[in-house]
C-alpha cells in the first residue's frame, strides 16, 4: 500500500497502487433507504440506488472531490460525478451502519476514486475535474469565520479588561477549536482545478 502524506499541497497520481482493484464501490448514506453500489465495468460506471444505471465513461462530465465532515465522523470525504446530461451522483468515504454509528472506509473510497479517474483519462472524454467547494460558499465562509473570529476577540480583550480571566481563558479556548475546526475545512475545500495524474491527497482519506 502507498504511503501516505498529509504534506500540504501533494497530489496523488493515478498509477499509484491501492488497496483492492478499486473496481467496486459500496456504502450507505441514509437509514431510511439501501445501500448504495458503484461499479466500473467495460460498458462505464453502474451504479445502484433507488434504480439501476450505467454511464459511459465518454458521459461522464465533471468530478468533484471535497471534504464533508460530519457529526458522526469528521474524517469524511465526498465525491460528485455529473454526466453529459445533468444528472448526479454522489459517494461518501462512509457507511451508516445505525443511528449512531458511522465507519470509515478510507481503502475502498480512496481505491474507487483513483481507479475511476485512471479509466476516464483513458477513455478520451472531457472531464471537468474540481476539488473543494463552490467558490461562493468558500468565499462565504472565510466572511463568516473573520466576523467570528473579530467578535470573539472583541469579547476576550473586554473579559481582560473586567479581569474575567476564566471567561477569558474559555473564549481562547473556543476560539482555538473554532479556527482549528472551520480552518481545516476551508484549508481542504479552497476551489481549484486538478488532473488525471495528480488528485489532491488532502481531498483523498
Amino acid at each position: 500500500m502507498p504511503a501516505r502524506s498529509k504534506a500540504k499541497g501533494r497530489s496523488v497520481r493515478t498509477t499509484e497502487a491501492a488497496s483492492g482493484d478499486g473496481t467496486h464501490y459500496i456504502f450507505k448514506s441514509s437509514l431510511a433507504g439501501g445501500a448504495r453500489r458503484f461499479e466500473l465495468t467495460e460498458a462505464g460506471l453502474l451504479w445502484q440506488g433507488t434504480r439501476s444505471q450505467v454511464w459511459p465513461l465518454a458521459t461522464i462530465a465533471a468530478v468533484r472531490l471535497s471534504y464533508r465532515p460530519a457529526s458522526m465522523q469528521p474524517w469524511r470525504f465526498r465525491m460528485d460525478i455529473e454526466d453529459t446530461s445533468g444528472q448526479r451522483a454522489t459517494l461518501f468515504s462512509t457507511t451508516l451502519h445505525s443511528i449512531a454509528m458511522m465507519a470509515r472506509q478510507d481503502d475502498d473510497y480512496r481505491a474507487f476514486v483513483v481507479e475511476l479517474h485512471r479509466r476516464l483519462a483513458t477513455a478520451g472524454g472531457h472531464v471537468r475535474l474540481t476539488a473543494g467547494i463552490h467558490p461562493l460558499l468558500y468565499a462565504a465562509g472565510l466572511v463568516v469565520m473573520a466576523l467570528i473570529a473579530i467578535a470573539l476577540a472583541g469579547l476576550m480583550v473586554r473579559a481582560l479588561l473586567t479581569a474575567q480571566l476564566a471567561g477569558a481563558l474559555f473564549l481562547a479556548g473556543f476560539a482555538a477549536w473554532f479556527i482549528w475546526q472551520v480552518g481545516n475545512f476551508l484549508r481542504r475545500n479552497r476551489p481549484r482545478s486538478y488532473t488525471f495524474d495528480a488528485l489532491p491527497a488532502d481531498l483523498l482519506p
